[in-house]
């Protein structure tokens, strides 16, 4: 069972076999300023049996609650809504899934925390992406597979989460060391192209998810990111993750699993629910 990273000649190698038959191999390409990017770069070419997973139309519910409240840019959907999508791309309870975008794993980490959020811990995301797919002249097609009805449920959760209270009661009480994945400018409210405020939650730390990665687009050795994590982390039990939307907080969470500090929670919201309400404090 795969749980955090899987190679490419592994998966090539597995797909190919008769084990790959109970895999379930989702493509969650994406760009934050072009909604179509991911489904247009899936048309030209993906990996074999792989189908497209939307990140604002299936891995994110409406930034609006019921009551007219703001939620962030990509909140969770209700667990049993996201169960169906799960039964509908075909996973069953003991299916292997495998997910991949072409941005380091940006997109793909907060597709393999939602399974584990929902219990389902066979899942691992592909090292490298499609980029080290393609260079390393795997098989891409544009054939679009079809996918029986799963019977994936929801099980105990692998993973915590905390939300905007549980954040600003610990700006007071620093229980917890609080981790935010956005690049640096973005930290510190100097680029407001995605941002709609600028800036970062007070006492928030900055590590930027793409500081996990080697200049491949692999993610460094365990022994690597254990070092940097632990320099700046000293008990990831005592930890939360955010970004700008809860989705490449789960980058870091991620590699905190690859670097065996498994542990941290993941704040959903992040900080387009935070900055949403004029009257959280704002660090820059």
């Amino acid at each position: 069972m795969y749980t955090t990273l899987i190679s490419a000649t592994d998966l090539a190698s597995q797909l190919s076999g008769d084990a790959g038959r109970n895999w379930i191999v989702l493509d969650c390409r994406h760009d934050l300023m072009n909604s179509d990017a991911g489904q247009t770069a899936y048309d030209v070419g993906h990996l074999p049996g792989a189908q497209f997973v939307h990140l604002d139309q299936r891995l994110s519910a409406p930034k609006l609650s019921a009551d007219g409240v703001f939620r962030g840019r990509h909140p969770l959907p209700e667990k049993e809504v996201f169960i169906q999508t799960l039964r509908d791309l075909g996973i069953n309870q003991d299916s292997q899934v495998i997910v991949y975008d072409a941005q380091g794993g940006m997109f793909a980490a907060r597709l393999w925390w939602m399974l584990r959020w929902v219990g389902h811990a066979a899942v691992a995301v592909l090292d490298g992406g499609f980029p080290l797919w393609t260079a390393q002249q795997l098989p891409v097609t544009t054939e679009l597979p079809s996918a029986r009805q799963g019977n994936i449920s929801i099980q105990p959760s692998l993973v915590g989460q905390v939300n905007a209270g549980q954040v600003l009661a610990n700006i007071d009480t620093r229980e917890c060391t609080l981790i935010d994945a956005r690049a640096a400018d973005r930290y510190r409210g100097e680029n407001e192209t995605i941002d709609s405020v600028g800036g970062h939650i007070p006492g928030a730390l900055n590590r930027f998810f793409k500081d996990n990665l080697q200049a491949d687009g692999r993610f460094k050795t365990a022994t690597e990111l254990q070092a940097e994590w632990q320099a700046i982390l000293p008990n990831p039990a005592k930890a939360i993750m955010q970004c700008g939307s809860g989705v490449t907080a789960c980058h870091n969470l991620l590699a905190l699993e690859v670097a065996g500090l498994p542990g941290a929670a993941l704040y959903p919201g992040s900080w387009s629910e935070w900055c949403a309400d004029a009257a959280r404090p704002v660090a820059r």
